[in-house]
């Protein structure tokens, strides 16, 4: 079986409060809106990963929430590894390699820039900016996570919020 790697940038974040660490940083009103408007994409494609993975950052964890809720993937389910929080490329591929072959689908919610280098690096294409709330599903043709390199996944769907979609 193929492996499917979802990767998903966190919705837009509040900045109202200059004193509150980035880390901790919630979803803006805009965020709240766009999270679940993705989840109902997901789902009216019929896309739904066997595993989640978020940075447990406030924003990237909401947004996997909220986007899981929509899919009815079970929010209590959802792994976090801190390690995803301002994760270069590299460190991103090397999680990626290290995933459970038992798990052909997983989806990982992080961070810009590493989400969008990681999507870039797998799969050649010419994305130059993930935006928020934004994913980009990509597939290999191997089923071992560790095979995961450079250029070797094929963009299955690339979308964001402000995206036109054809059934709005």
């Amino acid at each position: 079986m193929s492996k499917q790697l979802l990767i998903f940038r966190h919705a837009k974040s509040d900045w109202a409060n200059a004193d509150m660490s980035d880390f901790n940083r919630p979803l803006n009103s805009r965020g709240l809106v766009d999270a679940p408007a993705m989840g109902k994409r997901l789902k009216a494609l019929k896309i739904k990963p066997e595993m989640v993975i978020s940075s447990p950052a406030t924003r990237a964890l909401s947004t996997a929430k909220l986007v899981c809720q929509e899919i009815n993937f079970p929010t209590e389910a959802i792994q976090t590894n801190k390690s995803i929080y301002d994760a270069t490329c590299s460190q991103l591929l090397k999680l990626v390699n290290s995933f459970d072959n038992g798990s052909d689908f997983i989806a990982l919610f992080g961070h810009n820039n590493g989400i969008t280098d990681l999507a870039v690096y797998l799969t050649d294409k010419d994305i130059f900016n993930i935006p928020t709330c934004g994913m980009v599903l990509i597939s290999f043709p191997f089923d071992d996570w560790a095979m995961v390199s450079k250029a070797n996944g094929e963009m299955v769907l690339y979308d964001f919020p402000k995206n036109i979609q054809d059934n709005e």
